[in-house]
């Protein structure tokens, strides 16, 4: 490690000022933060030392994101698995099939590593696009910018694979993870300087762009032809409750609420389990990253609305009935909640306000869910329209505060 070091710093001083590779510095910076501890330090004693830099952060939501990530790529294994068969494997594509037989797993959804390694062959490559295409935009408004490549790209690269559905075409990816970096946070001036979380950014592009590959009232499933069998496909509980009831939606799709607080379903890659999001709060809260007001706020918010929806009864749209603790482990509710709601940079930032934006979300959530008939799953709009409201709250917050403050100076 020591002679890399050394033959690194080496080649440090034609990045530097006034070096051949001048403006290619941020390139050089990025992995030289990356490999190694940086080597200057804080000397003068009118600064503040504090342990957790933005580097500690981000890789603390990553290291949060971890079982989520794992589960994922267990998960969607197992759903391509329990469908798949000698009929339908060679259906699949070929270089799949060869890394599944030279790994030597099989199909079998009893099997952990095979399922662990079938879903990573379709979490893997959308999450190496979206590093490969996310990294070139985010070097190329660094070296326009001339600074250095920050950090904040690590959780995006890892949040943006985990909310999207495992068979979406890797092109597609590409155009959205592109208008998430670049429009969504770029513009803006980089990461702490955007108002809209840039993995939704992402997300909604393509929602609003290709509605038939990221969503739909059909499930989601990584076994394109091989999903065809009866009694596997079919609508999700969000979908099925405003035609058949809650109670009949539960007992006709199979599912049962611990099995989907496990996570144990068709879905987007990551969001699927409550479980591993529960965890992830845990790392959040207790390292001070992700904020207990906005999670509790959110829940608050659901629990209050799906209560006053369970007390008004429509004979034509039974998603009234969804009881609130139902509401919290379908969708993408938990995993918004704890990772996306919580985004330092577009929640908002006073103690009362993260109290109230979160509240809103869940708010909206229910809402959303419940009356709008195109629309089922709600986490991601709801978000996205609390992100620009943030401000705003804060504003009032702030100023109600300064109110107080002067009223009683007066006294």
């Amino acid at each position: 490690m020591k002679a890399l070091l050394n033959a690194h710093n080496r080649m440090r001083k034609h990045f530097e000022k006034g070096g051949r590779l001048e403006k290619l510095y941020p390139f050089f910076e990025a992995q030289d933060t990356f490999l190694f501890t940086p080597d200057s330090v804080t000397k003068s004693a009118s600064h503040v030392r504090d342990g957790l830099d933005l580097k500690r952060m981000m890789i603390t939501v990553v290291i949060a994101l971890i079982p989520c990530t794992l589960f994922a790529m267990w998960n969607v294994g197992y759903q391509a698995n329990i469908v798949l068969n000698p009929a339908t494997v060679d259906e699949l594509p070929g270089w799949q099939h060869a890394v599944i037989q030279a790994l030597g797993v099989g199909y079998n959804p009893n099997n952990p590593l095979a399922c662990f390694f079938q879903g990573a062959l379709y979490f893997l490559p959308v999450y190496f696009v979206t590093i490969a295409v996310g990294g070139i935009w985010e070097a190329i408004f660094a070296v326009v910018r001339k600074h250095e490549i920050n950090e904040g790209f690590l959780v995006t690269s890892l949040l943006f694979p985990l909310i999207l559905p495992p068979t979406i075409p890797l092109w597609q990816v590409a155009i959205g993870v592109s208008f998430g970096i670049v429009f969504g946070k770029e513009v803006f001036g980089g990461t702490g300087m955007n108002f809209l979380n840039p993995a939704l950014v992402c997300r909604a592009f393509l929602f609003f762009a290709y509605p038939g590959q990221i969503t739909g009232d059909n499930v989601w499933v990584a076994a394109d032809k091989a999903h065809a069998v009866d009694g596997f496909s079919g609508a999700t509980i969000l979908g099925v409750t405003r035609i058949e009831g809650f109670v009949d939606a539960v007992a006709n799709t199979g599912y049962t609420w611990w099995k989907a607080f496990i996570g144990v379903e068709p879905g987007s890659m990551g969001e699927t389990s409550a479980l591993m999001c529960i965890i992830g709060a845990v790392i959040l809260i207790a390292t001070g990253v992700g904020s207990w007001r906005t999670m509790a706020g959110v829940a608050l918010g659901t629990t209050v609305t799906a209560l006053l929806l369970n007390l008004v009864h429509s004979e034509t749209n039974g998603s009234f009935a969804i009881p609130f603790y139902w509401h919290m482990v379908l969708g993408g509710w938990a995993f918004g909640t704890v990772f996306m709601a919580t985004d330092p940079v577009s929640s908002s930032f006073t103690e009362l306000g993260k109290w109230i934006y979160g509240f809103m979300i869940g708010w909206l959530v229910v809402l959303i869910r419940v009356v709008n008939p195109a629309y089922p799953e709600a986490m991601m709009l709801s978000i996205l329209f609390m992100n620009m409201l943030a401000p705003l709250i804060d504003h009032y917050v702030v100023k109600a505060n300064i109110k107080k403050r002067l009223a009683r100076s007066a006294a």
